[in-house]
């Protein structure tokens, strides 16, 4: 097989990738058997995230055409690896826009928000929504072929310095059968570091070296399963629950630790909420 036929780059090959996801999303809606709880009856985590945190665009909102490859490493859970889904520019335009705003990330425990560095260890940014960030947020929706009652969270951005990390963990939430957090985009903005891949314990490797350009490969890092490779301007996206509404447990997932320089991501995370209509 050839580089070639290893991407996809034209509009046809990403629609069918689009639709794809939009069917592993469970389609609009959830169905009847939703219960709320993961595979082997784990509950699924609270989500503190609620309908007034989701955006909607503009609408005079225009955005340029941006051409994306993707590398599909897994269909069930789905997860996409995203060569070039934000521009050096949008990079760092997003970099420079935290740069005011940093604080220290938390973490929730049984509903109290608290700091705890040996779980989390990084600084989190509110970034505002002007132009540029609404086409992201908009790219986003696309790529999973904009599937009803679906929106996006606010934007955060992600600041790793040295020993910089965050441990194991899912990206499951729900409030209600009829809300929860769908899917995840992990977007690397700055990767002048070593270390910081994201990891997913539970994953097989690929017996496929061509790989090795997006994930760790020479066996240098003490982890287990697959850690992608924080490369500026990529992503990971990955689903998080299955048609039934069980939460996916193979997307359990570490941002590996720092071991020199700076990382600065950008976490992108969709909204499903039945009945849910953008404002007008």
């Amino acid at each position: 097989m050839t580089n070639d036929s290893f991407r996809w780059r034209t509009i046809l090959e990403v629609a069918v990738i689009s639709t794809v996801i939009y069917v592993l999303l469970g389609t609009p809606g959830l169905p009847a058997s939703f219960t709320g709880k993961s595979s082997g009856d784990n509950n699924i985590p609270i989500s503190r995230a609620k309908t007034e945190s989701l955006v909607y665009p503009d609408k005079n909102l225009s955005c340029p055409n941006h051409n994306v490859d993707i590398h599909i490493f897994s269909t069930s859970p789905l997860i996409i690896y995203i060569d070039g889904f934000v521009s050096e520019s949008e990079a760092e335009h997003l970099v420079q826009a935290s740069s005011d705003k940093w604080r220290v990330s938390t973490v929730f425990n049984q509903g109290v928000e608290s700091t705890n560095e040996s779980v989390r260890k990084s600084e989190k940014a509110l970034i505002d929504r002007d132009e540029i960030v609404q086409c992201i947020e908009q790219r986003a929706l696309s790529i999973q072929g904009w599937p009803d009652e679906t929106f996006i969270e606010r934007l955060w951005t992600q600041r790793y310095n040295v020993t910089g990390h965050y441990a194991h963990h899912y990206d499951w939430a729900t409030s209600s059968k009829q809300s929860r957090r769908v899917s995840t985009f992990m977007v690397y903005l700055s990767a002048n570091c070593e270390g910081g891949g994201t990891n997913f314990p539970r994953l097989q490797m690929s017996k496929d070296p061509r790989w090795c350009e997006f994930i760790e490969c020479d066996g240098a890092l003490d982890a287990e399963g697959v850690t992608f490779n924080a490369k500026r301007g990529n992503a990971v996206f990955w689903t998080n629950f299955d048609a039934e509404g069980r939460g996916y447990k193979e997307t359990i997932h570490a941002g590996m630790p720092v071991t020199n320089g700076t990382k600065v991501g950008l976490n992108i995370w969709t909204w499903y909420q039945a009945g849910h209509v953008a404002p007008e």
